[in-house]
């Protein structure tokens, strides 16, 4: 059972850095906020749970193939802690700036699921980190999956729905030194979970771990 709860745990991390990161979605979401009040905000904000339903089966059954293939698996592992560093990377570099607003009409569901469906970063992340995570998880136990799963979603749409909120409130929260500190403190989280990846990948590869 604790094995479980540490998947909770790295889905909640995970989960919280992905849903206050700059992004093509949270540019949305902070638009449709300043455009249209919260709600359109929200509605933006929860864009994923339809989205990633579709695009987790597909990555799914892709790696479902792979699974016996530990040397594709240790290369996909290794592959995510690349992304995770330049993920750190980017959180770090976060600025006042680092959020562009985009402009258009109404319709925010759509366009949220339409922003999400075209943007690469629920492939990149659902192939290189989410998937490899979920099939280590299995390993554990049933219930760690499910756990990891709903500890990422509850934290990435709900830090999006918190931002929409407090940007409905105060527009001057976008230059907030807080927010811009948790972003680049999230930084660090992503570079602790790229050396568990680079650990799995040697490990896979049967390569000496330093």
């Amino acid at each position: 059972m604790n094995g479980s709860y540490e998947f909770l745990l790295m889905g909640i991390f995970l989960g919280f850095a992905a849903g206050i990161s700059p992004g093509p979605l949270m540019a949305m979401t902070i638009s449709e906020t300043l455009q249209h009040g919260s709600r359109e905000g929200f509605k933006v904000a929860v864009s994923p749970l339809i989205t990633d339903v579709l695009i987790v089966s597909v990555i799914l059954l892709i790696l479902l193939n792979l699974k016996s293939q530990e040397i594709a698996i240790a290369f996909i592992s290794l592959a995510g802690a690349l992304y995770l560093i330049h993920l750190g990377i980017s959180s770090l570099r976060t600025g006042n700036n680092g959020l562009d607003i985009i402009t258009g009409k109404k319709d925010s569901l759509k366009k949220g699921i339409l922003a999400n469906f075209l943007s690469p970063h629920p492939y990149l992340f659902w192939i290189t980190i989410g998937g490899p995570v979920l099939f280590q998880a299995l390993d554990v136990a049933m219930l760690a999956p499910v756990l990891f799963v709903l500890g990422f979603y509850i934290f990435l749409v709900g830090s999006k729905i918190m931002i929409a909120l407090l940007v409905g409130r105060s527009r001057s929260f976008l230059k907030n030194n807080y927010y811009l500190y948790t972003i680049r403190g999230m930084g660090f989280v992503y570079f602790v979970f790229a050396l568990i990846f680079i650990e799995q990948g040697l490990e896979l590869l049967g390569l000496p771990i330093l």
